[in-house]
């Protein structure tokens, strides 16, 4: 039998079970449109940075600072943000979040227009700041709307939906993008690459953005009180959510898991192209990571209905623990068992962030909004770690490298079993 679920020690305004009921389904199926849009756009990168490098004619190093600027605003912006959304409040932040994001979307225009690199980064890190504000107001508002024994679940369902967009975007990208990307032989040749194959993407993204914050705007989302007199009851007085050793240990953990799916995630195509694994040509190997991120998908869809069986905190281990096997397995075979043994990762993957996150989460009660912050801006870690990988793998091989996931996974277990535990104040 499961373990009883966090409490996230929050409360709907007050209302009759079916109407609240029908309001929570509402306003989670227009929360949900959101994290299909930022999976979309984050995912998106991965097409963009080959795109610029061309324009550019930017080195490796020069064009992962698209990835430095966009994860490096979670770690700038997230604890802020947390802020701004405990004084205006999760609708009205995510509303903000959203024009934010459309400003980002927008200045893509005049940054191609321009050919100018810096712009492009600028414009990146505006739209990465808005995607922050919406996932620091977004993810504990999706945790504490309905039943707390449900919050992983809820979680998890939205997150199947980020994934959705992490699977269409660099299909839609290569479409419209990398297709009007011709193959360079000289400086000159870049400076005619048509740039409006860049614009017209970003416009659109900026109106959807503003059209579904339209919509937001227009629906009724039900209001959450948190419980902040049953500090009285419960005897905790913590100031501060750096207090909880549980969610800073959970920041670790958001951390460690970003960072090694984005690690794995980023040197698959190099992985499979290695003459010891299937020596695939480029483009065979780049269309293997769709798998990776499809398996994510496939999970998480499935973990919505798990974590309503299970213990959220023994599906965490156990997915951990399936991680460090498969990535062993692959670190010492070759062929196609060691292709798909790494591609497997991404199904345990997927029901790691939005456990972490509300395990993380449970009992902050008013320091909910501070807390989100903090797990948020540990989003850093997906360009961290990474780099790290990178370096190992430069210094050795993309096999030893592999063991820094090996890592992160097994920080993860001992969470699932031991770190998210709460302590009593």
């Amino acid at each position: 039998m499961a373990s009883a679920p966090p409490v996230l020690n929050s409360r709907p305004t007050a209302g009759n079970a079916s109407a609240q009921t029908q309001r929570y389904t509402s306003a989670l199926a227009a929360v949900t449109t959101l994290f299909f849009l930022w999976g979309f756009i984050t995912c998106l990168n991965d097409i963009l940075i080959p795109y610029l490098k061309a324009i550019f004619q930017l080195s490796f190093a020069q064009a992962n600072l698209i990835n430095l600027c966009f994860f490096g605003a979670y770690f700038l912006m997230s604890i802020p943000s947390g802020k701004l959304v405990a004084r205006l409040g999760y609708k009205k932040g995510m509303l903000l979040g959203f024009v934010v994001a459309a400003i980002g979307a927008f200045l893509f225009y005049p940054a191609a227009a321009q050919r100018a690199y810096g712009l492009f980064l600028g414009a990146l890190f505006v739209l990465a700041s808005g995607i922050t504000l919406l996932q620091v107001a977004a993810n504990p508002y999706v945790a504490i709307l309905g039943p707390s024994e449900s919050a992983s679940s809820r979680l998890t369902l939205t997150q199947a939906f980020n994934s959705l967009g992490t699977t269409i975007a660099p299909l839609l990208g290569s479409a419209l993008i990398l297709s009007r990307l011709p193959k360079l032989d000289s400086t000159a040749d870049a400076a005619s690459i048509d740039i409006s194959a860049v614009q017209m993407p970003y416009l659109i993204i900026g109106g959807a953005l503003l059209l579904i914050s339209l919509i937001l705007s227009r629906i009724n989302l039900p209001a959450i009180e948190h419980a902040a007199e049953d500090s009285e009851v419960t005897g905790d007085h913590r100031t501060s959510a750096w207090q909880y050793r549980h969610l800073i240990l959970g920041v670790v953990g958001i951390f460690a898991y970003v960072g090694a799916e984005v690690a794995i995630g980023s040197h698959i195509a190099s992985y499979v192209a290695l003459p010891d694994v299937l020596s695939l040509d480029p483009v065979a190997a780049g269309n293997k990571v769709a798998f990776y991120w499809g398996a994510a998908m496939v999970g998480r869809f499935a973990g919505a209905y798990l974590l309503n069986k299970f213990a959220p905190t023994k599906l965490l281990a156990l997915n951990a623990v399936g991680a460090v096997v498969l990535v062993l397995i692959s670190i010492n075979t070759t062929g196609a068992v060691a292709m798909w043994s790494l591609l497997a990762v991404g199904l345990m993957n997927s029901l790691m962030y939005p456990t972490i996150f509300t395990l993380a989460m449970a009992g902050l009660g008013r320091h909910t909004e501070e807390g989100s912050g903090l797990l948020c801006t540990a989003i850093v870690g997906g360009a961290l770690v990474p780099m790290l990988f990178g370096f190992i793998a430069d210094h050795s091989s993309l096999r030893l490298a592999l063991l820094l996931p090996v890592i992160c996974y097994a920080y993860i277990m001992w969470y699932g079993l031991r770190g998210s535990h709460r302590s009593v104040a």
